[in-house]
C-alpha cells in the first residue's frame, strides 16, 4: 500500500498518544527484566542508581522500537491505527540512515531532563516536553506537515489510502 498525500498534523499528535502507552509498556518490561537480573537492586534505600547500565538500557530499547518500527514497516504501533506511515520525500520507506537521523534528532529533547540539577524536577521533566512541542510545531504549517525533524532526516508522515 502506498502512502499518497501528507498526513494532517492531529493524525501525528494522536498516533503520538497511542505511542506514549506503547513506550510505557516497553519501559515497564525492561525495568520488570532489570528488576530480575539485579534482584530488585536497581536503586538504594535512598533512591540512587546502583546499576550504570539501566537507563542506557532504557533508551536503547525505546529507540529501537521506533526505529524499527519507522525502517521495517514505516508504522509504530501508534501510527497504524491513524492509517500513517514514516517515509522519505518520493514516498518510498524510511533507510536506516534517515530513520536513525530522526530517531536522534526527535529525541533531543530528552536530554533536558539533565537541567535538574540546576533547576527543580519539576521544570526538568516540563523541558523535554516543550522542546518536543517545539519541534512538531512546523507540522501545523509546513505544506507537508513535516516536524523539525522530518524536515532534517528527509523522512515526512503520509496518509494511507483507504
Amino acid at each position: 500500500m502506498t502512502p499518497t498525500s501528507p498526513a494532517p498534523a492531529w493524525r501525528r499528535f494522536a498516533a503520538i498518544v497511542y505511542d506514549a502507552l506503547a513506550v510505557v509498556a516497553i519501559v515497564m518490561v525492561v525495568g520488570l527484566l532489570a528488576q530480575m537480573v539485579t534482584g530488585g537492586k536497581l536503586f538504594d534505600e535512598h533512591g540512587r542508581m546502583l546499576t550504570w547500565w539501566y537507563q542506557p538500557l532504557q533508551g536503547l530499547v525505546v529507540g529501537a522500537y521506533f526505529l524499527l518500527s519507522w525502517v521495517s514497516g514505516g508504522q509504530t504501533l501508534g501510527m497504524r491505527p491513524w492509517r500513517i506511515r514514516v517515509t522519505d520525500a518520493r514516498g518510498e520507506p524510511a533507510s536506516w540512515k534517515r530513520g536513525s537521523v530522526r530517531l536522534v534528532i526527535a529525541a533531543l529533547p530528552l536530554a533536558l531532563v539533565l537541567i535538574f540539577p540546576l533547576t527543580s524536577l519539576k521544570a526538568a521533566l516540563w523541558a523535554p516536553v516543550i522542546g518536543w512541542a517545539i519541534l512538531l510545531s512546523p507540522a501545523w504549517f509546513d505544506q507537508r506537515r513535516r516536524a523539525i525533524h522530518d524536515m532534517v532526516a528527509g523522512t515526512e508522515i503520509r496518509r494511507l489510502p483507504t
